[in-house]
């Protein structure tokens, strides 16, 4: 059940980030809403004790910067957000990749996990890229020359970038911006190349011996 929450979060926050990017009000049930996601990554790293305790710091840090950005509109306190976040995003990431690397038998929470994990990757880099923007504002401006200021267009950058889709809608100009882009497109396409071969693996494992 943890599996299927998660990824159902990890969709909704997708969905409603371009909806409830308006307005102080609505940013913070984003940011309410933003983690979700983060609690029930955190129940499932809590399966291994040596991950819960990091999580959970960097979850309390998180929000707690989360929710001060929100009225408090300072660059530092928005760029430290989104680093707390992405940290998070990465240790999630990796906490979830052992507990599926290890897997001996393919079960559907291993698929609801496998999404997940590909989803946090692009919510990793959502994170990493809003913090750059944060920092370093005009980091991503629109074909249109348009600087991006809204957290969902980096959302939606960093899925399209995973995808290796690229529109050209969005571009990184200064090269801490482009150098993440481009790693991000690796990564994404890496990842499914290394989890179809860690499921057909695990899947093979758990085939009944032939009668031959």
């Amino acid at each position: 059940m943890p599996d299927r929450l998660l990824l159902l979060s990890l969709l909704l926050v997708i969905l409603l980030n371009p909806i409830l990017d308006h307005g102080d009000l609505r940013k913070l049930l984003l940011t309410a809403l933003t983690f979700i996601p983060v609690v029930l990554a955190t129940i499932q790293l809590s399966q291994k004790k040596h991950w819960l305790w990091p999580s959970v710091l960097l979850m309390f840090l998180a929000f707690s910067f989360g929710v001060a950005s929100t009225f408090v509109k300072n660059p530092v306190l928005i760029a430290l957000k989104w680093a707390l976040l992405a940290a998070f995003f990465a240790l999630s990431v990796l906490g979830l990749f052992s507990y599926l690397r290890k897997a001996r038998l393919v079960q559907i929470s291993h698929l609801y996990t496998a999404v997940s994990i590909y989803l946090l990757l692009g919510m990793l880099w959502f994170a990493l890229y809003a913090a750059i923007d944060a920092a370093y504002p005009g980091s991503f401006q629109h074909s249109s020359s348009r600087i991006v200021d809204r957290e969902s267009e980096m959302l939606y950058f960093s899925l399209v970038t995973l995808t290796t889709i690229g529109y050209g809608d969005i571009l990184p100009i200064n090269a801490e911006a482009r150098m993440l882009a481009a790693l991000e497109g690796v990564v994404g396409v890496l990842y499914v190349a290394i989890m179809v071969a860690i499921l057909v693996s695990a899947f093979k494992r758990q085939e009944p011996p032939s009668l031959e």
